[in-house]
């Protein structure tokens, strides 16, 4: 859909850059430690899926990730929310934390971004993580079950969230979610 765009993407991980070179060949990979970013490179967008909930200075690297767009550029940003659903399966992820909508939204706007959109997601799914959960707080659960899935199972879930992802399309916005999907501009 857009022929002449740019692609580039960082990881902390070695093993995630390898990954990600496999899946997006045509994309420029670095490794980048985003407390110590100082790029002075110009982005439309810069993206962050899942990442700021493993850094402890989670603000310096929001700050980092602002910093580098263009006027009117756009910073997307994924986590997951709700901290009740702190359960073994994110001391596994070394997640640091889990985010409350109120706590993300002031976050970015405290780098000078707008935001401009921010919704649940994973919402349809969440009685079922809230069980998982419940069972992931027995001694004994083994955190990696939640990844041990049969591929009927994970198509089924897989069609649940692109009803969810439709929703979204059309403008819904869910309240609550197993993760918050945010939004921010750099102002002109």
């Amino acid at each position: 859909a857009f022929p002449k765009v740019k692609l580039s993407g960082s990881e902390y991980f070695e093993e995630g850059l390898n990954y990600a070179r496999k899946r997006i060949p045509d994309a420029k990979f670095t490794k980048l430690d985003a407390c110590k970013m100082n790029d002075n490179k110009v982005y439309d967008a810069i993206g962050a899926f899942d990442v700021i909930e493993h850094i402890h200075q989670d603000q310096l690297a929001l700050t980092n990730m602002a910093f580098p767009l263009k006027n009117g550029g756009s910073l997307l940003i994924t986590v997951p929310q709700h901290r009740w659903l702190w359960s073994a399966v994110d001391e596994h992820a070394c997640h640091v934390r889990r985010y409350t909508k109120k706590e993300l939204v002031r976050k970015v706007q405290a780098t000078g971004l707008k935001v401009e959109y921010v919704s649940s997601f994973v919402c349809l799914l969440m009685p079922l993580m809230y069980l998982v959960r419940l069972r992931a707080k027995n001694s004994d659960y083994d955190v990696m079950s939640e990844f041990e899935i049969s591929g009927w199972m994970n198509s089924i879930l897989e069609g649940v969230m692109n009803i969810e992802l439709l929703f979204l399309k059309i403008g819904i916005r869910f309240p609550v979610g197993g993760s918050l999907l945010l939004v921010g501009r750099k102002r002109t």
